[in-house]
């Protein structure tokens, strides 16, 4: 075992766990953040994905020696109930949101490509969710809610 420490939702967090590790098994398990899913266990759904400074990474497969010293946001971390993230009031107001399952991984690809690009267009925010996979069918909505999410961030 081995600490390894990193900045989770803006928070100092140490752990001490086999650096091996994936990501999403120290942050389900000891550390009880319940927002990224197991999908596949292979980066080839999305249901895990979380931000790693910039960027959405596949929790499942990320060694957690990997993000030493570095920020990681999940769900938890973008907004509350009391002030959501402009793309949670966006998802709930074009009801994008189904079973949920996948929900909190794009979540994390749309903030991801908004932290880089705060103006996508229709094309980028496809591309950003492309391997994120919903099988409820949501995928238009969730793209509506993105751009919705955009123009309010940027009309801020």
């Amino acid at each position: 075992m081995q600490s390894v420490r990193f900045r989770l939702n803006g928070a100092e967090t140490a752990v001490e766990a086999d650096p091996d590790s994936s990501l999403l098994a120290v942050l389900r398990g000891q550390l009880g953040v319940s927002s990224p899913h197991f999908g596949c266990g292979a980066n080839e759904c999305g249901a895990c994905n979380v931000i790693v400074g910039t960027h959405a990474v596949a929790a499942c497969d990320t060694p957690l020696w990997s993000v030493a010293d570095k920020d990681v946001t999940t769900v938890e971390g973008l907004g509350t109930v009391e002030n959501p993230h402009p793309l949670q009031s966006a998802f709930i107001a074009e009801q994008a949101l189904q079973c949920g399952y996948c929900v909190s991984g794009i979540l994390m690809s749309a903030a991801a490509l908004l932290m880089r690009n705060p103006s996508p267009s229709d094309v980028d925010v496809k591309a950003a969710l492309d391997r994120n996979l919903c099988r409820c069918g949501s995928h238009n909505r969730m793209v509506r809610a993105v751009l919705r999410a955009a123009s309010q961030m940027t009309a801020r």
